[in-house]
């Protein structure tokens, strides 16, 4: 049996037992109402007879009379004829007097005047008020009794004693009931529609997925959500964030992303756009990350549920394809010194095997005194330090095959030693690689110049160039495409494929961020300056000094 129908027949017995324990109860109170407003009217009636002067008049002559009346004059009297006249006007079953022996001074039956009635009356003879169902003479009934007091007195000479015949008293409760059952089939018969309405609702809701399915649908979207490195987020038809994972919200640096829509999270529109479009998009930096987006859109049965977008964080793979780019260009610098040094030695050895003992001497003192290869890197004997020694002239060949010159500016000061080799590799690189790509640009003067500072374990780095400049408006660290002609019209081109441009110096002022430096636009160039752009950078915690050398003594010979 299908879930949804054990609870159409679960909802149907709760809806039966609600209606029948209501009609119970309901039909309970009418018969206590049937019977309150009973015993109510007999006392009212009661009480009315009770106190008539004309009643207390009589009473007290009769109790005052020491022999009792036979019951044929009782049955003349005037007490029998008021009593017998008052059970007409109310309908009542009876109005019995009596006196203060509870002797019958009015009855509906003549035959029993005179007589003793056949219930209690001392507590109506003590001056209370009685209202009970009790079974006398003339059947069960609905009866009340109230003392009858001497005129101009509180001494209870009498009782009047009121009653109202059962069946009399239930007289509407046929037509009660049928309004309580006519109530309660309308109540059931709407219970009943409103329980397939549920279920029909239940069944689109769920896309007819029993409950047994949907535990084995969330452990598989935990398992799923939350074994995944890539980020995950569900969208809604309306576009609105159902559903994300962890690894999601530490992309986009959010507690809960949860009733978002994809602009709260830093996209720009146009991806935004091309998500929506099921379009994928790369290189996009959002929260100083670069991401990988891709949209799949969801449906189930011919009807949409909305999309899934796929997160994944190619921050560190950039990361790590800028480090490779700094190990090749190291082992690059690395093979050409190699060759340099060996076709060096091969010299000095021919000196020595020649006996020129004398030009071989002169001859390695030359080149311990220019170092183990030269660099096209103007100002190279300002930098001491082998990793940025290394680093720019490897940096200044490429330039050279360019057609660009780098020179060190001689306000270089570096005392301290490289602690931290990938992270200056990264942002030292692509300021450089930026920057020999802007002086490309200029066919008059092609030079890039560094200028590089510690200051304890921090390095400053300055970085300028002579191309046109950062156009007015533009962003040099935000996300660039490139718009190529093509055969098929215009294609957009990601900018992570475009040399010298894109998101190298998102990455690195990211990279910067992340160590509590910054990267930044010294000086933009261009009109009507005619300079290039000048580019800074710090990074604190990337040098270590050595404690044994005095780098104040040192640093103030330089001021001077």
């Amino acid at each position: 049996m299908r879930f949804a129908t054990r609870v159409l027949l679960l909802q149907l017995l709760t809806v039966v037992a609600v209606v029948t324990t209501s009609t119970v109860v309901f039909i309970g109170l009418s018969i206590e109402q049937l019977r309150d407003e009973a015993e109510t009217s007999a006392l009212m009636i009661a009480r009315t007879i009770g106190s008539d002067p004309q009643v207390r008049e009589l009473v007290a002559e009769e109790t005052q009379d020491a022999e009792n009346p036979a019951a044929e004059v009782l049955a003349q009297g005037e007490i029998q004829h008021y009593a017998e006249a008052a059970a007409d006007s109310t309908s009542a079953l009876f109005v019995v007097i009596t006196d203060n022996n509870g002797m019958r001074l009015a009855h509906p039956d003549e035959d029993l005047l005179g007589l003793q009635v056949s219930t209690s009356f001392a507590e109506a003879l003590a001056g209370k008020e009685v209202v009970a169902w009790e079974k006398g003479t003339l059947g069960e009934s609905a009866r009340a009794k109230v003392p009858v007091f001497a005129p101009d007195s509180e001494t209870p000479v009498g009782e009047i004693s009121v009653g109202f015949e059962r069946n009399g008293v239930f007289d509407d409760l046929p037509r009660t009931l049928l309004f309580i059952v006519a109530a309660a089939l309308l109540a059931l018969l709407i219970g009943i529609i409103a329980m397939f309405v549920l279920r029909k609702r239940w069944e689109q809701l769920t896309l007819g997925v029993q409950p047994e399915e949907l535990v084995v649908m969330v452990q598989n979207q935990a398992a799923v959500l939350d074994g995944v490195g890539d980020g995950v987020i569900a969208l809604d038809t309306e576009g609105t964030i159902r559903l994300s994972n962890g690894s999601a919200k530490q992309i986009f640096g959010l507690h809960s992303a949860e009733g978002r829509s994809l602009t709260d999270l830093g996209l720009p529109d146009d991806v935004v756009a091309d998500l929506q479009a099921g379009v994928a998009r790369d290189g996009i930096v959002a929260n100083g990350r670069v991401l990988f987006l891709e949209a799949r859109s969801v449906d189930r049965g011919g009807q949409s549920l909305g999309a899934v977008i796929v997160i994944r964080d190619r921050t560190d793979v950039m990361a790590l394809s800028e480090r490779l780019e700094t190990v090749r260009t190291m082992t690059s610098a690395l093979r050409v010194q190699r060759h340099e040094f060996a076709n060096r030695m091969h010299v000095a050895a021919g000196l020595i095997e020649s006996g020129r003992d004398g030009e071989a001497a002169q001859f390695l003192r030359a080149m311990r005194s220019r170092g183990p290869v030269d660099y096209p890197l103007i100002g190279t004997e300002l930098i001491s330090e082998p990793f940025l020694q290394a680093f720019l002239g490897a940096k200044s060949l490429e330039a050279s095959e360019r057609g660009v010159s780098m020179q060190i500016r001689e306000e270089t000061l570096v005392l301290g030693k490289v602690a931290e080799v990938e992270d200056i590799a990264t942002v030292l690189g692509n300021l450089v690689d930026n920057a020999i790509t802007a002086a490309v640009a200029n066919p008059e003067m092609r030079l890039v110049e560094v200028t590089l500072m510690d200051d304890a374990t921090e390095l400053v780095m300055v970085v300028a160039d002579s191309g046109p400049g950062i156009t007015p408006g533009e962003d040099p660290f935000a996300h660039k495409t490139h718009v190529e002609e093509t055969e098929q019209g215009e294609e957009v081109v990601p900018a992570e494929q475009i040399r010298g441009r894109g998101i190298g110096l998102t990455l690195s002022q990211e990279m910067a961020q992340r160590r509590g430096g910054e990267v930044w636009v010294i000086e933009r160039g261009g009109e009507p300056s005619g300079r290039g752009a000048v580019f800074g950078a710090r990074l604190p915690g990337v040098m270590e000094q050595d404690p044994s050398f005095n780098y104040r003594e040192v640093r103030e010979e330089e001021g001077k």
